[in-house]
């Protein structure tokens, strides 16, 4: 596997990562990687593809590398042919509208604003969409601070009960630990402590075993002679 791929794997890894994550600190750091990593994978590209300058030829100065902010936040709303994401970028409304491009997937889109030519960008990039989008009738629109983007929906009238399949993911397993909770709060307290020891039994060593078992004795004893 080359390192090309290799790199692929890692952004795809972080993209989860991503999906997952809940505090902005945190999409923050593994958003800023993720694009240094996507730069990383450019560069070796472009140096398979183009030829090999000859040694008498200047030097080729490089490329500035474009400092990427990853936006995490968003806001949406949907009518029954469109899901629309507002993303808020300030004075987007004064830039040249060659330097805000989208490109949208059949699950997935990337929103880039290039604040500061050649120098600041901010990328919006879901990859995990919950359902099919009609890329090439999707689109987007600038506004004041704003980038309205219009996902065209696949099934005309479907109500999306979220924007990507990783939050329902999240909601699913936010439900199932707030279930065992109450399972476990409903619990008979001598259920969970007997459930605790014969675990510590179970993978505890020789001398573990026999002080657990001698409890256990004990407790019965004492139950025997009351």
């Amino acid at each position: 596997m080359d390192t090309v791929e290799v790199l692929r794997l890692d952004v795809e890894e972080m993209r989860d990562l991503l999906m997952k994550a809940t505090r902005s600190r945190v999409k923050d750091i593994i958003g800023t990687e993720m694009s240094k990593l996507e730069l990383e994978i450019r560069r070796l590209e472009r140096s398979v593809s183009e030829p090999v300058p000859s040694t008498e030829e200047p030097p080729k100065k490089p490329r500035p590398q474009i400092q990427t902010k990853v936006i995490s936040t968003y806001a949406w709303d949907q009518s029954d042919k469109f899901m629309k994401i507002y993303v808020t970028v300030k004075d987007v409304h004064t830039l040249p509208k060659e330097r805000i491009t989208c490109e949208f997937g059949k699950r997935s889109f990337r929103l880039q604003v290039e604040e500061e030519e050649n120098k600041r960008r901010s990328e919006l990039y879901i990859s995990t969409l919950l359902e099919d989008i009609v890329p090439e009738d999707s689109w987007f629109k600038v506004k004041t601070d704003t980038v309205l983007l219009m996902l065209k929906k696949s099934k005309t009238g479907k109500t999306w009960a979220y924007v990507t399949s990783g939050e329902k993911d999240s909601k699913k397993a936010k439900e199932e630990k707030e279930k065992k909770s109450k399972s476990d709060d409903d619990k008979d307290p001598n259920e969970s402590m007997m459930d605790m020891l014969k675990k510590m039994y179970d993978e505890g060593d020789d001398d573990m075993r026999r002080t657990i078992a001698q409890a256990w004795t004990q407790s019965r004893d004492k139950q025997g002679a009351s």
